[in-house]
């Protein structure tokens, strides 16, 4: 088990929205700086553009730091998760991060099922793992039923419960329906506001500890320390109106969440003493 960050924690400050972002190098120094040992790199276009050189650095920059890698994308395509692999591969990963994504333009179910039984040679032989996230447009329930048609330890869920309040389902349904399958954790506090007037709400991001996850809960039914699932802290911080202020809040926010985490942890250690 590893409690780390990934790029979502570092959202905006490595955006086009701050005149000087941060790049991957300065991200794994933050994160060992922050006393971590997982950094995720997820949705990170830039990655595809390093060669095998610039992807070397970055594993050594990381081994010295004493820092695991994992990495993440989108989609089943066997190519581009042969992709991924390769990367994950010069990386040193042993965790891709992926979504089965749906709709217009994408593969049937039946289609991302067979392009990942595809792979499991491959996962093996790596000793990669495949975690494909919880999020609105699949149903939680049709993710699990994905998984254990896939059948095999190598696959399985990357956990964020907040992801599908959109397709109105509960938080606490998504926890203990995937918790069995889980092999990766994002962790990230959320919350509804009412919008000026009282007419709607803003579904976004909150300070860990402050929202709506039971985290507790979420540990109790995952037991990410038992069985060796790394937590990665994420966040869905909106733009607080100009960089300096945005950055601010969003590395506030980072230390609050590994902060709440780390006490979580010596808490269960303490009762377990």
């Amino acid at each position: 088990m590893g409690l780390g960050m990934g790029t979502y924690a570092l959202f905006w400050e490595w955006s086009e929205a701050v005149e000087h972002p941060i790049d991957l190098p300065g991200m794994l120094d933050r994160t060992a700086e922050l006393g971590c040992d997982v950094f995720q790199i997820c949705d990170y276009p830039l990655i595809e553009t390093m060669d095998a050189r610039q992807l070397n650095d970055i594993a050594a920059q990381a081994s010295g730091l004493g820092l695991a890698l994992e990495l993440g994308t989108r989609g089943t395509r066997s190519e581009h998760l042969n992709r991924y692999l390769d990367i994950a591969e010069a990386l040193g990963a042993r965790m891709l991060r992926s979504m089965v994504r749906v709709g217009a333009g994408e593969p049937t179910l039946d289609e991302s099922l067979a392009s990942v039984r595809g792979l499991l040679g491959r996962l093996h032989e790596d000793g990669v793992s495949i975690a494909f996230e919880t999020y609105e447009q699949l149903p939680s329930a049709r993710l699990v039923q994905f998984v254990t048609d896939v059948d095999d330890p190598r696959v399985g869920i990357c956990l964020d419960p907040a992801n599908c309040v959109a397709g109105l389902e509960l938080p606490g349904d998504v926890i203990d329906r995937c918790a069995p399958y889980t092999l990766n954790l994002h962790v990230k506090d959320f919350a509804f506001t009412r919008q000026a007037g009282w007419v709607g709400f803003i579904y976004a991001g909150a300070a860990m500890g402050e929202g709506l996850l039971d985290f507790d809960a979420e540990m109790k039914a995952v037991r990410p320390f038992e069985r060796g699932i790394s937590m990665v802290a994420e966040h869905w911080l909106t733009w607080q109106g100009d960089p300096q202020s945005t950055i601010a809040l969003e590395r506030r926010w980072t230390r609050q969440t590994l902060d709440y985490v780390r006490n979580h942890i010596e808490t269960e250690e303490n009762n377990h003493e």
